[in-house]
Formats: C-alpha cells, structure tokens, sequence
C-alpha cells in the first residue's frame, strides 16, 4: 500500500453489554458485551484480510470504543499504534434516557415521543443532544484532528460510536438531515474510504460478513 492512499476506516464498537440490555447508553461507560469482543475481534481480521494496516487511530472518551479499538489493533500486529482520545467522538448524550430500558421509556414518554428522539435530526431527549448535536460537536474534531492526517497519507482507524459515526458518514456519504436518521451503522463493521485530494470520497467498502 502506498503512502498517498488517504485511507479513512470507520468502525463503530461491537455489542456493548447495555446494547445487548436494550438501554439507553449515551455517555454512559459500559465495555463489551462477549459478542461485542467477538465482534471487534472479527472487525480486525477482516482488515487483516485486507492486508490494511494503520498509521493512527482516534477514539472516544469511552470504554467499549476504546477496547473495540485495542482489540481491533491486536488482530492487525499493531497493539503499539498512536491513538487518540477525545469526548468529541463520544456517542450522543440522551440525557434523562441514558441507563433507561428503551421499553421503559416508551412506557414513560409514550412510543411516538420516544421515536422522535431517536429518529429525528434535531430534536433532543431532555438534557440530551439531538443527532445535528452531535454532528456540531463531531464535525469539528474530524476538521481539526482527522481529516488533515489522511489528507497527509496517513492511514487512519476510527472506532466510535453508531451516532457520532453517523455524524462523519453524513459528510462523507453527502447525505442529509431528511437521509441520515434513517440510516444504520452496525456494530462491529468496518467502513473503509478512500478520499481524493479535496477530501471528497473517491470509494467506500463495507466489510460485512
């Protein structure tokens, strides 16, 4: 692989023990789920199959994107790599929700307000962050931080989360407000772009199973 690939790889962590409880997560700080680990160990072999290999990774404040990220990094041979940390990265904050069951809440605030906070773009759950929140919190780092490293023909790993991630695949996918609630990111799957010289993607590849 050459130097100039500008290679941008996107993974959302793998399962989360409060995923698999079917909670509200947020800044809330539990690891891996045993299919979570599972899962972000298969997200690095299939790198690996790739023959990817990085220069630096970035990721959040918190627990099970961090090991996702470690794990990830034992798979490729590079438990050494540069990484960085920061909040930027953190999923959405939802507030009130966080740590609640998502069938709990429906109960609570009734099955169509809950929708609204999960699916809408603006809308916040109360004393939370809406997704375009989180996009004006995300998009920033990846200015400052990420972006300018690829475009320097570094290879860069991040491992995040569903909501923050979707903040980048929005810019990177030229995707919209009306677009971009719908849209999933599974967990443990890499997404690996290729960006031209203006930073517009020039491929993407999901490596799903």
């Amino acid at each position: 692989m050459s130097g100039n690939d500008r290679l941008l790889v996107l993974v959302r962590h793998g399962q989360s023990d409060w995923n698999l409880k079917n909670l509200f997560t947020g800044w809330k700080d539990p690891d891996l789920s045993p299919k979570g680990v599972d899962e972000a160990r298969t997200a690095g072999l299939r790198l690996k199959e790739q023959d990817l290999t990085f220069d630096v990774a970035f990721t959040s404040a918190l627990t099970r994107a961090q090991h996702t990220l470690e794990l990830m990094l034992g798979e490729l041979g590079q438990p050494m790599l540069p990484s960085h940390r920061d909040a930027a990265l953190n999923e959405r904050d939802y507030g009130e929700l966080s740590g609640l069951n998502k069938d709990d809440a429906r109960k609570k605030w009734g099955e169509e307000q809950v929708h609204i906070w999960r699916r809408s773009y603006d809308v916040a759950p109360p004393g939370g962050e809406s997704l375009k929140d989180t996009v004006a919190r995300v998009l920033p780092y990846y200015a400052q931080h990420i972006l300018p490293a690829v475009l320097d023909g570094q290879r860069v790993i991040v491992a995040a989360h569903g909501n923050s991630l979707r903040a980048l695949v929005m810019v990177l996918d030229r995707l919209t407000p009306q677009t971009i609630p719908a849209m999933e990111l599974d967990t443990g799957v890499p997404l690996v772009y290729r960006l031209k010289a203006n930073s517009t993607v020039e491929s993407k590849a999901v490596l799903a199973a």
